[in-house]
């Protein structure tokens, strides 16, 4: 069970960053450079990387015991 909720928590954790990632779609063409920069999908990567673990960290009792 412990290792369904954390994968449930990483994959929550990962469709929310996604949907970050795509919300600014809907702004105006010429600000798409700026959001969708080389610099800002790198750190957007490196989120995708670092905070599922942050996210685990947090949530260790919920993931280890459940509902308490």
């Amino acid at each position: 069970m412990v290792v369904a909720r954390l994968a449930v928590t990483v994959l929550v954790t990962w469709i929310v960053l996604v949907v970050m990632l795509l919300a600014p779609s809907v702004l105006p063409v010429r600000w798409h450079y700026y959001i969708y920069s080389p610099a800002s999908v790198g750190l957007w990567f490196l989120a995708v990387l670092v905070v599922p673990v942050v996210v685990c960290v947090l949530k260790w009792p919920w993931i280890r015991w459940g509902r308490r």
